[in-house]
C-alpha cells in the first residue's frame, strides 16, 4: 500500500547546522495497518511524516503509494489522499471559520469541490450526523467559530475533518500529547474507533509506550533517522513497556532518552 525505499534527508548541508534526519529508511505499510512509532527526540519520526506528506523533497529514495510514485508530488496534491493530525490542536482547522465551514473545507481538500460553493440544508444535516459521533455536542454549534472550542473539542474536530472522506493513509503526530489526560483518552478512543470503522491505514507517533503497545497491530522504534525495531502483532502481543525499553537498549547499546517517554512510563 505504502512503500518507502532508501529514504534519506540531510538538512543544512555544508553548514554548522548540518543534520542528517533520515538515513536510508525502507518501510512497507500494508493496507489496513495501524502502526505506532516511538523514539527519542530527534529520532526522525516527524521528519518521516513530513516526507510522506510532501513537505520537502528527499535527497534519496522513493515513496510509492498504491503503486504510484508520489516522491515529487506537491504536498497540496497529497492532501487529497493523506490525512494528518498534529500535536498542536490549533493546527488543522481555521479558527475564524465556523465548524460548518471547516467541515466543508475538509470536503474541498479531499477533492469534493461542489460543496464549498453553497452549503445546503442537506449538507448541514450530514455535518450534524458526522459531529454526533464525537459525542461533544458540536452538532448544536455548527455556526460557532472553531476558535471558541476547547483544545480537546478542536482536536476531535480535526480528527473528523481528516477522516470525513476516509484518506488512503492517516498520519497522527502525537495528536493527544497537548491535551489533558481526560481529553487525551477520549480522543485516542475516538481515533481508534474511526480507524477501525473505516479500515484506515494509519501511522501514529506517540511518546506513550503503553499506548504504542495497546493500539494498532505493529510498532516501530526509531533512532538517529533509522528504524531500529519493527515489531509485528505477534511479537509485541506479550511485551511490556520494560520489555520494549530493554529491546531498544539491546539494539542500540544505550537507553531511550526521551523525558516524556520516561514520564509516561510512570503514569
Amino acid at each position: 500500500m505504502l512503500r518507502i525505499s532508501g529514504l534519506s534527508k540531510t538538512f543544512n548541508i555544508g553548514t554548522v547546522n548540518e543534520k542528517t534526519a533520515l538515513q536510508d529508511i525502507s518501510l512497507d505499510v500494508k493496507d489496513g495497518d495501524f502502526i505506532t512509532i516511538v523514539g527519542s527526540n530527534g529520532a526522525g519520526k516527524s521528519t518521516l511524516f513530513n516526507a510522506i506528506a510532501g513537505d520537502f523533497l528527499p535527497d534519496q529514495g522513493k515513496i510509492i503509494l498504491d503503486g504510484t510514485n508520489i516522491t515529487f508530488t506537491p504536498s497540496h496534491k497529497r492532501a487529497k489522499y493523506i490525512g494528518r493530525l498534529f500535536q498542536d490542536p490549533l493546527r488543522g482547522t481555521a479558527p475564524h471559520m465556523t465548524i460548518e465551514e471547516n467541515l466543508a473545507l475538509a470536503y474541498l481538500r479531499a477533492g469534493h469541490s461542489g460543496i464549498f460553493s453553497r452549503i445546503t440544508k442537506a449538507d448541514e444535516e450530514a455535518f450534524k450526523d458526522q459531529l454526533r459521533q464525537l459525542d461533544l455536542g458540536l452538532e448544536e454549534r455548527l455556526h460557532s467559530p472553531v476558535g471558541t472550542l476547547s483544545g480537546g473539542q478542536r482536536q476531535a474536530l480535526t480528527l473528523l475533518m481528516a477522516t470525513i472522506v476516509p484518506p488512503r493513509i492517516l498520519l497522527m503526530d502525537e495528536h493527544t500529547a497537548a491535551l489533558d489526560p481526560q481529553a487525551a483518552g477520549k480522543i485516542m478512543t475516538l481515533s481508534d474507533r474511526i480507524i477501525k470503522e473505516h479500515r484506515i491505514t494509519c501511522l501514529m507517533i506517540t511518546h506513550n509506550l503503553e499506548q504504542a503497545l495497546t493500539y494498532g497491530n505493529r510498532t516501530l522504534m526509531m533512532a538517529e533517522g533509522r528504524i531500529v525495531l519493527d515489531l509485528e502483532e505477534e511479537q509485541r502481543k506479550s511485551l511490556s513497556v520494560d520489555d520494549l525499553l530493554h529491546l531498544f537498549r539491546q539494539k542500540e547499546g544505550r537507553a531511550l532518552d526521551n523525558d516524556r517517554i520516561l514520564l509516561s512510563k510512570r503514569t
